[in-house]
Parts: C-alpha cells; sequence; structure tokens
C-alpha cells in the first residue's frame, strides 16, 4: 500500500514543457534552431520533460510521408503527456509574435485546462517592450556583429520576417522603432508576406548613401523563405530585388534558433512561466 501510494505521489510531480514551433521540413536547420532551443531548455530545467510539437499540419505530414517522422500537433502532443500521467505542463512557443499560431495554440490549450494541475503558456519572442528592448541587444551581439565583419563600409541591414494578415504584424513596426530609438538607424525590417514590404523597405533606405545591404531572416529556423524568398535566385528574392536597386547584397542564412542569445530569450520566457506557478 505505502508503495501504491508513493507511485501516485510521484505520477502527481510529473512535470513537462512541451516546446511548440512551426516546423520546417529542412531537417539540419531544424536541429540547430528548434533543436538547439530545445536542449538549452532543458538542460536550464533538468526536473522537466521537454517535448517537442509543431504547429504546421503541412509541415508534419511532409515529413512522415517523406522522412516517416512523426511529429505530434499540438492537441496530439497534450493527448500523450495526458495519458503518461504528467500533470504540470508549461507550453512554450518559439513563435516570433502573438500572432494567429500564437492564438491556435492558446485555444488548443485553453480546451485541455480540465486534463492538468497546471497547464501555462510561455510568452513568444515579441510580446512585452522589454522583450523588444532584449531582441536588439540579441541582434546587436548576433546579425550586427556577422554584418561587420562581411562589410566594411556604410552598409544597411535588412531582417527579413514572415508578415501576415494579423494585426499582430505590428511587431515588426514596434521593432524598427526600438532599433532607431537603441541606435541601430542602418538596420531595416522588412517581411514576405505583410507589412513593410520589400518596396516599402527600399524607400526607407532611399538616398541614405547605402551601398552593400546585408540580409538576414528574421525568422526561427532558416528554411524556405531565408533560402528562396531572401537569398534566391528568382528575380522576387529579397537578394534580386536589392541588386535590381543598385545595392551590393550579402546574405546571412542562419535563423535566429542557431544564436545562442535568442535561444537564451525563450528560456528565460519559460523561467518566468515557472516562477509563477
Amino acid at each position: 500500500m505505502h508503495r501504491y501510494l508513493a507511485d501516485i505521489d510521484v505520477a502527481r510531480e510529473k512535470k513537462a514543457i512541451l516546446v511548440v514551433s512551426f516546423g520546417t521540413s529542412y531537417n539540419e536547420n531544424r536541429a540547430k534552431t528548434i533543436g538547439a532551443i530545445e536542449n538549452a531548455i532543458a538542460k536550464e530545467f533538468p526536473d522537466w520533460e521537454v517535448r517537442r510539437a509543431f504547429t504546421s499540419k503541412m509541415i508534419i505530414k511532409k515529413l512522415e510521408k517523406r522522412d516517416g517522422e512523426i511529429i505530434d500537433y499540438v492537441d496530439e502532443a497534450l493527448g500523450r503527456l495526458i495519458a503518461d500521467g504528467f500533470k504540470t505542463v508549461v507550453v512554450q512557443p518559439t513563435h516570433i509574435m502573438n500572432g494567429q499560431e500564437h492564438e491556435d495554440i492558446m485555444h488548443v490549450v485553453y480546451t485541455y485546462t480540465d486534463n492538468f494541475d497546471k497547464i501555462v503558456m510561455g510568452r513568444p519572442l515579441l510580446s512585452t517592450e522589454k522583450d523588444y528592448e532584449i531582441a536588439v541587444k540579441a541582434i546587436e551581439k548576433t546579425i550586427v556583429k556577422e554584418a561587420e565583419k562581411m562589410s566594411q563600409e556604410k552598409t544597411a541591414i535588412v531582417l527579413m520576417g514572415h508578415g501576415t494578415g494579423h494585426y499582430a504584424n505590428s511587431a515588426y513596426c514596434e521593432l524598427q522603432m526600438k532599433l532607431l530609438l537603441m541606435g541601430f538607424p542602418n538596420i531595416f525590417m522588412t517581411t514576405v508576406e505583410g507589412f513593410p514590404s520589400f518596396e516599402d523597405t527600399l524607400l526607407l533606405m532611399d538616398s541614405r548613401g547605402y551601398k552593400n545591404v546585408i540580409l538576414s531572416p528574421f525568422m526561427l529556423v532558416a528554411g524556405d523563405h531565408a533560402n528562396n524568398d531572401m537569398a534566391g535566385d528568382d528575380e522576387d528574392s529579397l537578394r534580386s530585388v536589392m541588386a535590381k536597386h543598385g545595392y551590393t547584397p550579402f546574405c546571412i542564412v542562419k535563423g535566429l534558433g542557431e544564436y545562442p542569445e535568442f535561444e537564451k530569450i525563450f528560456v528565460a520566457h519559460v523561467k518566468d512561466v515557472i516562477k509563477n506557478l
């Protein structure tokens, strides 16, 4: 009987951190970015089991068909945690902003609140004003440092985000303002599918005397958008558009998740949630 009661107590103490990412079909970059963040979280919280879920069902299906790799959607991952006896769960998204993907996760998590003693969500990369300041400092330590090695002349840096029709797209504009106010007038935001567009960003850069431009994805992983929409050879890629307008473009094809400075931000967001449990 005593052993049975002890087993119940252990089950009640089972804790998991579910790291939820959009996902990518670029296997090598997935390990360098999503995998690196998951490993950093696992190292910081050894008493918690770290698990993975993706929000892109298209990528989930592609990986299963192409590689035979099974990755759960959020509800499937939560179902497994219930079946495995976890009682306390932290859901930490690796998304950039509180956009549609984030809202979808929140909706799923809400439907599972009665299945756990505690289930809470962490913040994406950019949420509070402090998050933006921390992100700018991380950009300075990573992308800016790499850009300085690539070009010594008067150089612009363009960070390419995904963009969205969701109102959370305004995060790019707030980040642009933070960059300006924190002393980086040569760094410009642009997006593939939102505002500012490539053309909008070119208007901001015009007549400032830049010859070279460093292009870097402001995305967690360097997947299809980074390799094709940013650094690709097609005439509508960011690199081609910049060259067409007289700039000499250089590309940094690295996702934010490859930099320890950004990994630490997500670890800190998990820490904030656990502190308030």
